[in-house]
């Protein structure tokens, strides 16, 4: 049986007795094609000679070319498919890929802007025009709150108390948490509310904080263009996200000295486990200033060296 069969046999499989969906098949063929080529399997006496060791080399090519975790798991996962459906079917004495774990527990660490960056971000928007306005309002309180894009934006104004210095936001589940809200934002929101809004709801308030130019609610989209088009013009040098500030934020507190508990309760997030990741960011950042700022540092990874034996 040829390799063009096989991915046929394997595609049936799918869609008839897994009943996936067109785009998921789909996928797993596209997936599956590659894999086969990049193994040089031709025919199905030569799928008996692919190891686990030779999944686990073909998906770390795919990561050094810059595959997400999430594109590398879902090749896993076609692959796993189909060595299954091959022992299922006969083609093959034993599944190589049945002890293999799915790379989606890997966490990526999350892409933090420095303390210039974010003022250089911040500086961007126009402070002359209601759009200008209105957006340094949006990244100040942001960055000063750490709030996801979708709660930012389902914010309104009878939820935010800039006399005392708080909001309150509504997130994930319906949960609501008070978060306070510094000087600086709140003095940028405050002009935003007296100078900008009234021109953009045009007499149609539906009571949402931060509008579009049409006096409706902004979507996650448009928030999005927003911030890429600023990060352009900063001149920033490294991807960023929608939740870029947020991750920032949460790091910066962590630098300044917050407890991870508190950081955890400004963000929502209803398990801990989720907070540590930043203070792993803290922790490579730190070790980078220090790789580059201290004379007896050394570059090469004490691994490298370490005598056998030693405890590490």
């Amino acid at each position: 049986m040829k390799k063009e069969d096989l991915v046929a046999e394997f595609v049936h499989f799918l869609r008839v007795e897994k009943r996936l969906a067109a785009n998921s098949v789909e996928a797993y063929r596209r997936d599956l094609v590659g894999f086969l080529g990049a193994c040089g399997v031709n025919s199905v006496e030569e799928l008996g000679g692919i190891t686990p060791a030779a999944i686990v080399e073909y998906l770390s090519r795919l990561q050094k070319r810059g595959r997400s975790v999430a594109s590398l798991a879902r090749h896993l996962s076609a692959v796993k498919s189909f060595f299954q459906f091959a022992f299922r079917e006969g083609w093959l004495a034993w599944d190589p890929a049945s002890e293999l774990k799915s790379p989606r527990h890997w966490r990526r660490l999350p892409q933090v802007l420095s303390r210039a960056e974010v003022e250089k971000l911040l500086q961007v928007p126009e402070g002359n025009t209601p759009i200008g306005v209105r957006d340094q309002a949006m990244l100040e309180l942001l960055y000063a709150t750490g709030l996801r894009v979708s709660e930012l934006l389902s914010l309104t104004v009878s939820a935010v108390n800039l006399g005392l210095g708080f909001l309150i936001c509504t997130g994930k589940g319906g949960k609501q948490r008070i978060v306070p809200v510094g000087a600086p934002a709140r003095r940028q929101v405050l002009h935003y509310l007296a100078s900008s809004r009234p021109k953009l709801i045009r007499g149609k308030d539906h009571g949402v904080l931060f509008v579009n130019r049409r006096g409706g609610k902004l979507s996650r989209q448009s928030f999005w263009r927003i911030l890429k088009r600023y990060a352009g013009r900063a001149g920033l040098g490294k991807k960023i996200g929608p939740h870029s500030l947020r991750h920032s934020f949460a790091t910066h507190m962590l630098e300044g000295g917050a407890d991870l508990r508190v950081v955890q309760q400004l963000l929502g997030h209803s398990a801990i486990t989720t907070t540590q990741i930043y203070t792993q960011v803290v922790q490579d950042r730190l070790r980078a200033v220090y790789d580059q700022c201290h004379p007896r540092a050394g570059k090469r990874r004490v691994e490298e060296s370490w005598p056998s034996g030693l405890p590490r």
